[in-house]
């Protein structure tokens, strides 16, 4: 199917490169105007021979016709033993004369062809008889001998004059203008492919350099970070008084146009994550003293009313949950800051054994299983963010599944990369959330029950970790099923 798309592609013109289009122009209006010009000269060289034979046709039958045309006998007797009509035609080596009296009779049958002086046959005069001669000269196909241009006059005395001259000279000229015209031709349309093919592909050479340049920046990674657009086209390709120019002119400036905005961009980014460090670093402070003064609050063994006991409750909980979100969201403001992370062999298998084992101990309601090969498998890597991750993996199927679901948490070799899977047999992720399930602050709680408070910045955690490692993450979810995997290289 490919190749046969690939054929019928081919016979578009339209879907040719600019450069084929071109040559495939050139060369085409080249042979139009070739075969156009050779037809014409080739015709007209023709017709200037044809005429010259005529000419020589009608003057043979004017001397035939003449006054010495019916005098039997004359000094222009033929071989025949015919009369004598004047100079026989000929002058060539070649003619034909046929000359008959008032009751039908031959008085001369004479044809020269080549060396040979003969007599015309019955065929080749039932041929001449057939062509209905006159005065204007035809051509006529005489058996054996070729083409023949060939008039016919009656004399004053009642004689009938054929006479005739061959084709062969004409169509021998014209055979050889036709064989140097070809040539000429296939020559010139090599010469003009060739000059064609330099000439285009030269005119075309900046707009070449523009789309190497553009492909260079198609090649860049844009989504995030400082970007800087060193690419440009030539300044050589840039004269706004060419075509080519105009478009490099084009692009330099949307080039420009784009490097403001990614630049603004990142600038505007960098000052949000800059605030969300710093807020978060000054949070964790006054968090602490609110948490510290709940735990001794509560520690008091004086009686207090018992709202006012569940109230402290309440504030140590709710404490220690900002306190988780501000930990977040500083690790997250570390991760697009670009801090290196530990790297170092990193165990998955015991990881993993480990993680399941804490999300048990969290929720025994849920039946939490292991696939792991039976070898070790490891990775480089920072331990504690490569624990986090697999944490905050269970700990999304334990929130947002509820009791009695089946987690398995499996781990596979695929080549160079490590594939860490957790999947459950919940609800389900749903089909609107599929694409922004790895974005900050996204939650699922309209379609699955929580069983706890969510931030909506664990799986969040999981990309950044991921993506500073190397690696990615995925998502595969039905009714009755959800797959979320990290992929690290191994």
């Amino acid at each position: 199917m490919t190749t046969g798309g690939t054929r019928l592609a081919f016979l578009r013109p339209r879907s040719w490169p600019l450069t084929t289009q071109l040559i495939a122009a050139v060369v085409a209006l080249f042979l139009v105007l070739s075969v156009g010009t050779a037809t014409f000269t080739v015709l007209a060289l023709r017709g200037q021979l044809l005429d010259q034979i005529d000419a020589d046709v009608t003057a043979t039958l004017a001397r035939a016709t003449g006054e010495g045309a019916g005098r039997p006998g004359g000094p222009g007797d033929g071989p025949a033993g015919g009369p004598g009509v004047g100079p026989v035609p000929g002058g060539r080596g070649e003619s034909v004369t046929v000359i008959l009296d008032d009751e039908g009779s031959f008085l001369v049958n004479r044809i020269e062809h080549g060396m040979t002086v003969g007599q015309l046959s019955s065929d080749q005069l039932d041929a001449l008889d057939e062509a209905h001669l006159g005065s204007r000269p035809r051509t006529v196909d005489i058996a054996g001998v070729g083409d023949y241009r060939v008039a016919q006059a009656t004399t004053p005395t009642g004689l009938t004059v054929i006479s005739g001259l061959p084709m062969s000279g004409v169509t021998q000229v014209v055979n050889t203008a036709l064989t140097l015209v070809a040539g000429a031709t296939i020559v010139g349309l090599a010469l003009a492919t060739l000059v064609g093919q330099w000439l285009i592909r030269r005119g075309l050479a900046p707009l070449q350099r523009v789309a190497q340049t553009a492909t260079q920046v198609s090649r860049l990674r844009l989504d995030s970070g400082d970007v800087a657009l060193a690419q440009r086209v030539p300044e050589a390709d840039t004269d706004a008084r060419t075509e080519a120019g105009q478009v490099g002119l084009a692009l330099n400036q949307m080039l420009d146009n784009v490097e403001g905005a990614l630049r603004s961009r990142h600038e505007s980014e960098t000052r949000v994550r800059q605030f969300v460090a710093d807020a978060s670093h000054e949070l964790r402070t006054p968090l602490a003293s609110i948490r510290g003064y709940a735990e001794l609050s509560r520690r008091e063994t004086a009686p207090v009313p018992e709202t006012v006991a569940h109230a402290l409750t309440r504030v140590e909980s709710e404490s220690l949950r900002m306190q988780g979100l501000v930990e977040d969201l500083l690790l997250l403001a570390r991760l697009d800051a670009g801090r290196p992370l530990e790297r170092e062999p990193v165990d998955l298998s015991l990881l993993a054994v480990n993680a399941v084992s804490d999300a048990h101990a969290a929720s025994p309601e849920h039946r939490w299983e292991l696939d792991l090969p039976d070898e070790p498998v490891e990775v480089p890597g920072d331990p504690a963010r490569l624990h986090q991750v697999v944490a905050n993996l269970l700990a999304n199927a334990r929130t947002h599944t509820p009791p009695g679901t089946r987690v398995v948490t499996s781990l596979r070799r695929e080549g160079a990369w490590v594939r860490l899977s957790v999947t459950d047999n919940g609800p389900g992720v749903p089909a609107e959330l599929l694409g922004s399930v790895f974005e900050r602050f996204t939650r699922g709680d309209a379609a699955r029950n929580r069983a706890g408070g969510s931030t909506g910045l664990g799986l969040s955690i999981v990309d950044a970790v991921a993506r500073t490692h190397g690696g990615r993450v995925e998502v595969d979810s039905a009714p009755g099923r959800a797959t979320f995997s990290v992929v690290l290289p191994a």
